[in-house]
């Protein structure tokens, strides 16, 4: 279990004193650290962007309290300060409260006065940290598109293409390989939509059992069949009003198309058991990791086809937009601190690693590998380095450039993802199905299809 993160630093040249006040503190349980110098406690305060409050002495050795006061406000304008003085003056509260501290404590201490001086301050920070969620909820509300992290050109035309999908009622269909984002895509679709307000439903097509999909997707009458004990009305009918998103598209049975065809054609369904028909309202959004012509030709029905793709957004893989690494995998760091409870960096060689690796499972494969590197260290600070990252992704190779992958054909890259996810996964295919974000029977067929062999014993 991780450290909580540090929220209060004492600067005090008075070892003794400043573990006084950090043992007192510890018991209303504040996480806190003391900084002997004012290069520690800048150095403390570069680490921790966090932090919610600094308790300055106001004589220190070099410089005094109200100097150090205005360095830690130059790196964190936000961070409050409590004032030490045991030459406790009017004069002194005014100049340290005009130079921007919020209030002064004196020496020796009256923990009462400390209690309720630093409980308030503390208050303050977690009602501003409070109120700086809500807002950025609900900014990320108003522009669901806020929640994509990308730079990239190539990101920049998708997103465009899906507010203007998401002003319609236009039915999508979503092409991308495997980890490149497409439900979070779908997501913003539907939050952007006039249907936001009603549910998201997502379903992954490949995940369900072939003789359960209709009745998920439609709903089922008690009775229909052995087992089927009470109504259930499906994820189109949950979905009333709302966005229904159809993952791995490609791998619904012929049957269940035909029964889809007639949602988007008539508007209306009958539920298995049923011989009433049921209105419905829902958008749809689908997405598959198969070649478009593959889709049409192969795997949907020429009409369904059609009908879902009135609208079609391709997003692009990870290595052809090189540029989005290092957004994505700072904000996955951002991320994990905050998971975590510790300040998390990537170092220049980590950098260039990921700037020169292949990802052929894409930003799922680079969320991964930082999670994995993350839970193996406990250091705080962590500086995630090259070292960290080589055996996560040594079996794989890396890439100079981008060619790697751009003189790779889909089934090639396929293969490499497959082939590394088991070996990730010592062979068990039900955790490499879940790695790769794919059922297990999907990837039964594709190791056959793609003739992959584990090269550990096969488990299920």
């Amino acid at each position: 279990m991780s450290e909580p993160a540090l929220e209060i630093l004492i600067v005090d040249d008075d070892a003794g004193l400043a573990g006084t006040l950090r043992d007192f503190l510890a018991q209303d349980g504040y996480p806190t650290c003391v900084a002997l110098t004012a290069s520690e406690a800048l150095a403390v305060v570069e680490r921790n962007p966090g932090l919610a409050l600094a308790i300055v002495d106001l004589v220190m050795p070099l410089t005094d309290g109200l100097a150090l006061m205005e360095q830690l406000h130059s790196r964190n304008p936000d961070l409050p300060v409590l004032i030490m003085t045991g030459y406790a003056t009017v004069e002194t509260a005014v100049e340290a409260i005009k130079r921007g501290a919020e209030d002064y404590l004196t020496k020796p201490f009256d923990r009462a006065a400390v209690r309720k001086k630093v409980g308030r301050l503390m208050e303050v920070h977690r009602l501003r940290h409070r109120v700086a969620q809500l807002e950025a909820d609900l900014q990320q509300a108003s522009n669901p598109f806020e929640g994509l992290v990308f730079v990239s050109p190539q990101m920049q035309r998708v997103v465009e293409r899906a507010r203007a999908a998401a002003a319609s009622d236009a039915s999508v269909l979503i092409l991308g390989e495997t980890g490149t984002g497409k439900e979070m895509l779908a997501r913003a679709i539907h939050g952007a939509s006039r249907r936001a307000s009603a549910p998201f439903m997502g379903i992954n097509c490949g995940a369900l059992p072939r003789d359960l999909v209709e009745s998920e997707l439609f709903g089922v009458r008690r009775g229909a069949f052995t087992g089927a004990y009470n109504d259930a009305p499906g994820v189109f009918v949950s979905a009333t009003h709302g966005t229904v998103f159809l993952d791995e598209i490609g791998e619904m049975p012929k049957e269940a198309q035909v029964k889809m065809l007639r949602v988007l054609q008539e508007r209306e369904l009958r539920p298995l058991g049923s011989a009433t028909p049921v209105k419905v309202d829902v958008r749809i959004i689908a997405a598959t990791n198969r070649a478009l012509q593959q889709l049409r030709a192969e795997l949907l029905r020429e009409d369904l086809y059609f009908r879902i793709a009135t609208v079609v957004i391709e997003v692009p893989p990870l290595r052809s937009r090189r540029e989005d690494i290092l957004v994505l995998a700072q904000h996955f760091a951002a991320v994990l601190a905050d998971r975590y409870g510790r300040h998390i960096t990537l170092t220049r060689s980590a950098t260039e690693l990921l700037l020169n690796y292949a990802f052929p499972g894409n930003v799922r494969e680079l969320q991964n590998l930082l999670e994995s590197a993350t839970a193996l260290s406990q250091a705080d600070p962590q500086a995630i380095t090259d070292k960290d990252l080589k055996p996560l992704v040594a079996q794989a190779g890396t890439v100079s450039g981008s060619g790697y992958a751009e003189n790779m054909a889909l089934d090639e890259l396929e293969q490499v993802a497959i082939e590394r996810a088991l070996r990730l996964c010592n062979g068990n295919r039900t955790r490499t199905a879940a790695l790769l974000g794919i059922s297990r029977d999907t990837l039964y067929r594709k190791m056959r299809d793609l003739k992959v062999r584990s090269s550990s014993e096969p488990t299920s």
